[in-house]
């Protein structure tokens, strides 16, 4: 029978719920109040993730009698709200002596980024801190809950560090047009993209803008893109622009040669003339075409044979014709005041011209000793005298061909 009542009494300690300072009273609690009548007692301590330690007052075989005293000790990790129990009058410890897992304070998200941890905000947790996409992080990567409560490292922050994204256009190479030294260049403005919030600030482009004529040659470019947080970002390209070209083209030999454009570029147009004494031989104007060759024949500027044997100063002028630009100057004497004017004049070219481009013929003299002559070579008297009364004092300094015979 005694043997029973004990075993009772050894399962109602173990029934009481685990650090709650509390005790369930039962049978069995009334058969050891009568037994040790008077005498209070608490529910026994069963501490887990600790140790405890106690001291009864007269050295009692229980260790939960009134007034013991019961040093509560954690294992790591583990924290008791009061160090030292005390069993009271009441049946009931004098405070809460659970050992209870070490918990730090709950760490700040940071903004655009996140943590991923081990054991939520408890002791020895790990917590791992990550950034969204474009933003690259400024601090420790890693906290640890430690046993102060403090987490190892402070919180870090996301950064936007990394520029902005921009593709160049590809553009190609450009001919001039025929005529033209220059071509329209276009390209579609690059779009730039922001790796972290997607937006940008200002976009800069340096060189033509697009839909501009480009000279001849290779043109670099560059555009740059920015986000909220000043990061830059910079594609460079280039545009050419070509022109079509002929081999280059010289005046001929006692000839001269004007030009259009540029000279040798496709579509331009080169115009020929002869020295005095000379006629022009081959192609008068030439022009430079797409298969950049010139057009027409090699111009050649070849001695004028000026027949001064004619019998007419119609047939004289004649051999002008649509050849040479003519000059006819009369005028009494040497001495005169008109000719010495119209040959000052002429070095001066008012009229657009000067000695070497045209063939100057010059009556000088009154009858019957007037004296006629082309340069070097003298006219006939009677040739003279016929263009004396045709051209009896000339004034205007460009005498062309046909309307003056």
């Amino acid at each position: 029978m005694w043997t029973l009542v004990l075993l009772f009494a050894q399962l109602c300690f173990c029934s009481g719920y685990e650090g709650s300072g509390q005790y369930t009273y039962g049978d069995d609690e009334d058969w050891y109040s009568r037994r040790y009548k008077g005498t209070p007692w608490c529910a026994p301590i069963k501490l887990k993730h600790g140790d405890v330690s106690c001291r009864t007052p007269r050295g009692e075989h229980y260790k939960n009698a009134m007034g013991t005293r019961c040093k509560i000790r954690c294992k790591q990790g583990y924290e008791s709200q009061n160090s030292e129990v005390v069993c009271m009058a009441s049946r009931h410890w004098s405070s809460n002596y659970a050992c209870r897992e070490i918990r730090c304070p709950k760490l700040d998200m940071p903004i655009n980024g996140g943590y991923k941890c081990t054991d939520g905000s408890y002791f020895n947790s790990r917590c791992d801190f990550f950034c969204s996409p474009g933003y690259t992080l400024k601090g420790q990567k890693t906290a640890v809950c430690q046993y102060n409560k403090v987490w190892s490292a402070a919180g870090p922050t996301c950064v936007d560090l990394e520029p902005p994204k921009i593709k160049c256009p590809n553009v190609k190479d450009k001919w001039a047009e025929p005529g033209k030294l220059t071509a329209r260049v276009t390209w579609d403005t690059p779009e730039g993209v922001d790796t972290a919030d997607g937006i940008l600030t200002d976009v800069i482009l340096k060189g033509p803008p697009s839909k501009s004529d480009f000279p001849d040659g290779l043109h670099k470019l560059s555009y740059t893109v920015f986000d909220r947080a000043g990061n830059k970002g910079t594609c460079r390209f280039s545009a050419r622009v070509r022109v079509r070209r002929c081999s280059p083209l010289f005046p001929p030999d006692n000839g001269y040669m004007k030009c259009d454009s540029d000279g040798d570029n496709y579509g331009a147009s080169c115009v020929f003339t002869c020295s005095g004494g000379h006629e022009l031989q081959g192609s008068a104007a030439r022009v430079c075409q797409y298969g950049l060759t010139w057009s027409g024949s090699d111009t050649v500027c070849a001695p004028m044979n000026i027949n001064v044997g004619v019998r007419t100063a119609a047939a004289l002028l004649d051999q002008f014709y649509e050849k040479r630009r003519l000059l006819i100057i009369s005028a009494p004497t040497a001495a005169n005041h008109n000719y010495r004017f119209q040959m000052t004049n002429l070095q001066h070219a008012q009229c657009g011209l000067d000695l070497r481009h045209v063939t100057v013929i010059e009556v000088v003299g009154t009858y019957p000793a007037q004296v006629g002559r082309i340069r070097h070579r003298l006219l006939p008297p009677g040739l003279a005298l016929q263009l004396r009364y045709k051209h009896p004092s000339h004034t205007h300094l460009c005498t062309l061909s046909k309307h003056d015979f």
